[in-house]
């Protein structure tokens, strides 16, 4: 009887510890999140994903996905496709949910072509569009640059100069912990600051004027 008993308590107590562990398992997988743009229609917007606009009111960019051979993880990418625009002409889209603080951020890019300006970059605690973290590879100036956006307005926190190839593939990477941003090119760290501006927002992505670039394989990760 007194084994009976035994294991009865036995199974009671490890059907919560199951569920639990599950629990976590599940906490553990919402907490990244990835998009390969694969399964999108060519020609079409993701879903969470929102253009912003432009000083005068139209459409930032012409953001869309493509089928193509150069895709980094095949067979499709997300690309910023308009061929032109202003000097200051920022071509942002944010994805609406995916608001973070503490997180690990990265995409890969290919810069494709572009006269006035080049490349692109990684958006992170965005407001709306006027108002975000912005780290951008330019492989016209050869440099990377970490700004803070106003209203609009870059601030520029810090430059690296960095030789950028062209019609190859790289990757940024930005880890912003509390006022820390650590931002890394190709898994090289290029940058190590401490801005108060921004505390949590939205992400997204960015390209400038007249470039077109593709993205592939973005990642999030929430650190906490």
């Amino acid at each position: 009887m007194r084994v009976l008993v035994k294991a009865l308590l036995s199974v009671m107590v490890a059907i919560p510890l199951g569920f639990g562990t599950m629990s976590t398992q599940a906490e553990t997988a919402s907490s990244a999140s990835a998009w390969n743009f694969d399964r999108e229609e060519p020609g079409t917007l993701p879903s969470e994903f929102s253009i912003g606009t432009l000083f005068d009111g139209r459409p930032a960019g012409d953001w869309q996905v493509l089928a193509t051979d150069r895709a980094k993880s095949p067979p499709h990418v997300f690309a910023q496709v308009m061929a032109k625009g202003a000097e200051h002409a920022y071509k942002v889209v944010l994805i609406k949910e995916a608001i973070a603080s503490e997180l690990n951020l990265e995409v890969s890019f290919l810069p494709i072509q572009g006269q006035a300006d080049m490349g692109g970059g990684l958006i992170w605690r965005a407001a709306d569009d006027r108002n975000y973290y912005l780290a951008r590879a330019n492989p016209l100036e050869q440099n990377i640059r970490v700004y803070r956006v106003v209203k609009g307005v870059r601030h520029l926190l810090q430059n690296f100069d960095q030789t950028i190839t062209v019609r190859q593939w790289h990757t940024l990477r930005v880890a912003h912990q509390d006022c820390r941003v650590n931002i890394f090119y190709d898994g090289k760290q290029v940058f190590d600051l401490c801005d108060k501006t921004f505390h949590a927002g939205m992400i997204g992505l960015w390209t400038k004027s007249d470039a077109v670039t593709y993205f592939d394989d973005l990642q999030l990760q929430h650190v906490r």
